[in-house]
């Protein structure tokens, strides 16, 4: 598969001339690597290196890749939270280029995935997971009225709207290939959603290849993809995080999402991710078992869905291949781990 075409730049670059803005043409954009969904380009605006974002061509799962909501999110708490980089422009009109686009001011830094390069594995245990609690903790403090995004989301009601929603993108994904699992983990989901919990600031992705850090440094350098960006409870920022965290003594079949480094040696397993995020926010958040098995239900699903786009061409390379058996195990590990907080 060759996946989708490049944006047309020349009509962007008319666009943004209209806007008053300057995109080089004659630099070639690059393809930035890390997204699963969204696709990033380095340009230069302005005579500036910039980052153009925009979602994939064809039709999107709800709620997902909402450039609207990440230019609200970053345009508000830019000012008050650095680490989110300053928006640029955002242009909203899919008729311009076929979606809509953002540009977002560049930022220096490096997006981990499975691994960190060396020589910086050797300390990177010591410092990354304390410095990613400690980014999570310090959005979660932030005051979303104060920013002016106290409309943002509907925090009232979050969990139950939350399954119903991953129930229904879950059906559309799986469609005649639902995996044993899905069943009886939503029905085990739907007879335990507990009660509203005090609403925060949320990113709603927040691991390493959401973050842009100083490896030398030993710092975060930015916090990055605010697209589903909302506000809820602390507790599904934390249990997204832990869904991803994949350690030495689970399945085999789900050590294939490699999306931290945890499998590495000397790094700190679920439970200790918990602890020092307790640490930075002075406890644990309620109700941490379900919402982790919720945010497995979505993680599954949120494979199917990238899977589903790479089948029908919309995103390219080998690895989304086995995400249809990926999401299948993740289901089972969801199951299987119900209710546990780590």
């Amino acid at each position: 598969m060759t996946g989708p075409p490049a944006p047309d730049w020349a009509a962007a670059a008319r666009h943004l001339a209209a806007a008053g803005h300057r995109l080089d043409c004659a630099t070639p954009p690059v393809r930035l690597a890390g997204g699963l969904a969204n696709r990033n380009y380095r340009v230069r605006l302005d005579g500036r290196p910039a980052v153009f974002r925009c979602p994939p061509p064809g039709p999107l799962a709800a709620g997902a890749s909402d450039m609207a909501r990440e230019a609200r999110v970053l345009e508000a708490l830019h000012p008050a939270f650095p680490l989110a980089p300053r928006l640029l422009h955002a242009c909203l009109d899919p008729e311009v280029i076929g979606v809509p686009f953002l540009l977002i001011a560049w930022r220096r830094g490096v997006a981990i995935g499975a691994t960190v390069p060396a020589p910086h594995d050797r300390e990177a245990a010591d410092w990354m997971p304390r410095a990613l609690v400690s980014t999570m903790a310090a959005i979660h403090r932030l005051d979303p009225e104060a920013l002016g995004l106290g409309g943002l989301g509907r925090p009232a009601g979050f969990a139950a709207r939350q399954l119903a929603g991953w129930q229904a993108r879950a059906a559309a994904a799986f469609g005649a290939d639902r995996p044993p699992a899905l069943d009886a983990l939503l029905a085990r989901l739907a007879a335990s959603v507990p009660p509203d919990a005090p609403a925060c600031l949320l990113h709603m992705d927040l691991k390493f290849d959401n973050l842009l850090l100083d490896l030398a440094a030993r710092r975060v350098r930015a916090v990055i993809d605010w697209d589903m960006g909302t506000r809820g409870p602390p507790a599904f920022d934390l249990a997204v995080l832990l869904s991803y965290w994949i350690g030495p003594d689970d399945p085999p079949a789900v050590k294939a999402l490699r999306a931290t480094p945890a499998l590495a040696p000397g790094w700190p397993g679920r439970a200790a991710v918990a602890a020092l995020y307790a640490a930075a926010a002075g406890g644990l958040p309620p109700d941490l078992g379900w919402h982790l098995a919720l945010a497995r239900l979505r993680l599954a699903t949120a494979w199917m869905q990238l899977y589903r786009l790479w089948q029908r061409g919309a995103l390219a390379g080998p690895r989304y291949g086995g995400f249809a058996a990926l999401a299948a195990a993740v289901l089972a590990h969801a199951l299987d781990r119900f209710g546990d907080v780590a």
